[in-house]
């Protein structure tokens, strides 16, 4: 992965606002557009192959996770739905999925929150969908998904072709503010062809959950930079202070730390891509918890030595910090690292 030096000035994605537009120029319907023309122009950059997403455990997990932190450090609500499109495409050739085409842009909507949920039914020699999925990112935009659902012998994971009628992305159920250009709705399912992807249970037991866990954080770290990469311009603007170059620097050390961290665990997957020594769920955990703190860190610094100036005038700068706070939270906390202090004090639990 590239080294820590952070970008002269964010670069803002192709038909947004730039450093310090007024406010006005954002409405979540104004970044959902904006996201998708974005999410539209990466695929045809993948398809072109001016931009890869090395698959994990292929020797180059490095560069997978570099290409998802450069995509996060421009703009986080496309990193997500790049994420996701890059981990459907893992997940097909993990479980030996339907290849996917060339001008596809697949989503990964596999949320199981408490209550109802999609449920799978055979229908001659398929499988027909039907129930309500919540959080699906690029609900509008995507043209194929990976959508887990409950079916008569256990949860599995299902291919799907996002059309109308049968996929309706439910209106208003997507009210954020903090990556609202990931056009994260629920959405209802209605007699929606699928093909079976995998065994039952194999989409969370497979290796490659655990390396796509961390290529999510890959893209926490990115927006970090981002966010960073205010102070750090106001830091060379106003010349030395000691309060601000202490704060640039305790965030940068931290910065440097999960890059490190990244790095290392990319190196592990490459060398263990199957898993085999039983590593990938601590790894993940400590990954993710070592980023999500680092995140949870430069925010907090960030605002503290800048102030409330950026926040209310620097369109882009405000947008990276309602992205980042709202994307961390797919880390879960205390539930994650309890589940982390269990795996290390009692590994046997684990088998």
């Amino acid at each position: 992965m590239p080294d820590t030096t952070y970008p002269a000035a964010a670069t803002p994605t192709e038909g947004s606002p730039a450093d310090g537009a007024p406010a006005a120029g954002f409405t979540p319907q104004a970044a959902r557009q904006e996201t998708a023309q974005g999410f539209s122009r990466l695929v045809e950059s993948l398809a072109t192959g001016d931009l890869e997403f090395p698959l994990p455990g292929s020797g180059r997990t490095g560069d997978r996770f570099a290409a998802l932190r450069s995509v996060a450090e421009r703009d986080l609500c496309l990193a997500r739905l790049a994420e996701g499109h890059a981990d459907a495409l893992a997940i097909l050739a993990e479980l030996g999925g339907p290849a996917p085409g060339p001008a596809e842009r697949w989503g990964v909507w596999a949320a199981e929150p408490p209550g109802g949920g999609v449920t799978a039914t055979r229908v001659g020699d398929g499988w027909e969908l039907n129930g309500l999925k919540q959080y699906c990112s690029g609900a509008h935009s995507c043209t194929h998904a990976l959508v887990t659902a409950t079916a008569e012998d256990g949860r599995r994971l299902f291919a799907v072709e996002v059309r109308a009628p049968f996929c309706s992305p439910v209106e208003d159920s997507w009210q954020a503010i903090g990556m609202a250009g990931s056009d994260t709705p629920d959405v209802r399912f209605q007699a929606v062809p699928a093909v079976a992807v995998g065994k039952p249970g194999e989409y969370l037991t497979r290796p490659g959950f655990q390396h796509g866990g961390i290529g999510v954080a890959a893209c926490w770290y990115g927006g970090a930079r981002a966010v960073a990469a205010t102070l750090r311009r106001t830091a060379a603007g106003r010349g030395p202070d000691p309060h601000t170059d202490a704060h640039l620097g305790h965030i940068d050390m931290q910065l440097h730390a999960a890059q490190a961290v990244l790095e290392r665990a990319a190196a592990e997957i490459d060398q263990d891509p199957l898993d085999l020594a039983g590593g990938a769920r601590v790894r993940s955990l400590r990954v993710r918890a070592v980023v999500e703190a680092v995140c949870t860190g430069v925010l907090t610094r960030v605002g503290r030595a800048t102030g409330a100036g950026p926040l209310c005038h620097d369109v882009r700068h405000a947008r990276n910090v309602a992205d980042l706070t709202v994307y961390i939270r797919q880390h879960h906390a205390e539930r994650n690292l309890a589940e982390l202090g269990a795996l290390v004090a009692r590994p046997e639990e684990s088998r």
